[in-house]
């Protein structure tokens, strides 16, 4: 038995060297050449090529058809327990994922979200290509009601192009426990009804199904969860959840403005009594309706008030 073993650990470097020769006869047969780290950086530009080009096309299609109508964000707000919301939205917008995630993820974005006051500080961690992960620090400009103020946020930022998402995490912890979501971009064919009867899957299958001069959107999703250190109670809690919301909607509507931009056309804010918001407490079901924070803060203060006039009669 040992000797056995020895002569099969004595053979390992002929069968190691066996293995090779015929390996690299096979590659030789297929014509294949090995991927060095200059071969990958030459697809990768490549890849990045012929998403310009597409992207260059499919604006084409939407300069030649700017007709398009913005719809308000479908917004649905929930209150897990020890946090203070998560929010989830849901927007259509008339340009490719393309051109909505450069939007997103432009170092010079302040000129088009009027949040973003100033770009403290901006380093990029990870350089993929199509893949980026950037350390962010901005100042924040929140508004709600008769209050304003500017808010430090600190962010680890991962940009995707591949799959148009961009996750974000919270990096220094202060006033904030967690702070984390992320946007993610789908494509939508906007003339879809010119493929009928057929029902086009890809990008692809729709750029041939309409001869080119199909449109193609965007579904953007965007997922939030804010966790303060300390939950503060009602309603100091109902203010914080309504800046937050006025905050989201500010995002979209700057968003909203620079796509109809990009494409040549025009379009209305969206007001604050176009949002469709969804509260529950996290353990019920949702229930459509218009939240108006002061007015719930008015109803309070009037509540309150009719009972210490009622306990005084009595």
């Amino acid at each position: 038995m040992p000797n056995t073993m020895f002569n099969f650990f004595g053979r390992i470097p002929q069968i190691f060297q066996k293995w090779a020769e015929l390996n690299l006869e096979q590659l030789r047969k297929n014509d294949w050449k090995p991927k060095t780290i200059e071969h990958l950086v030459i697809i990768e530009k490549d890849s990045q090529t012929q998403l310009e080009l597409n992207l260059d096309k499919q604006m084409k299609a939407w300069k030649k058809n700017i007709h398009w109508v913005d719809q308000p964000p479908e917004i649905n707000v929930t209150v897990p327990k020890g946090s203070l919301c998560d929010l989830n939205l849901r927007v259509k917008v008339g340009l490719p994922p393309d051109a909505v995630f450069n939007i997103i993820i432009d170092p010079e974005n302040k000129r088009v979200f009027k949040n973003i006051k100033e770009v403290i500080s901006r380093k990029v961690l990870v350089d993929e290509g199509m893949r980026q992960v950037v350390e962010v620090e901005q100042a924040a400009l929140w508004r709600f009601l008769w209050w304003s103020g500017t808010i430090s946020v600190h962010v680890y930022v991962d940009q995707n192009r591949k799959n148009h998402t961009v996750k974000f995490k919270q990096g220094k912890s202060g006033f904030m426990k967690k702070f984390e979501g992320c946007w993610k971009i789908e494509p939508l064919f906007v003339d879809e009804q010119l493929c009928y009867p057929d029902k086009p899957e890809t990008v692809a299958e729709y750029d041939v199904c309409t001869a080119g001069r199909g449109r193609v959107g965007s579904i953007l999703n965007l997922q939030q969860l804010i966790q303060p250190a300390i939950v503060p109670p009602p309603p100091i809690s109902w203010y914080l959840r309504g800046i937050t919301t006025k905050t989201t909607q500010m995002l979209i509507n700057d968003l909203i403005t620079e796509t109809a931009r990009l494409r040549g056309g025009a379009s209305d804010t969206i007001s604050e009594h176009d949002l469709d918001l969804n509260y529950n407490n996290g353990k019920h079901s949702s229930t459509s309706d218009i939240i108006n924070i002061k007015e719930r803060w008015c109803q309070r203060r009037r509540t309150r008030k009719n009972r210490r006039l009622r306990d005084q009669t009595l």
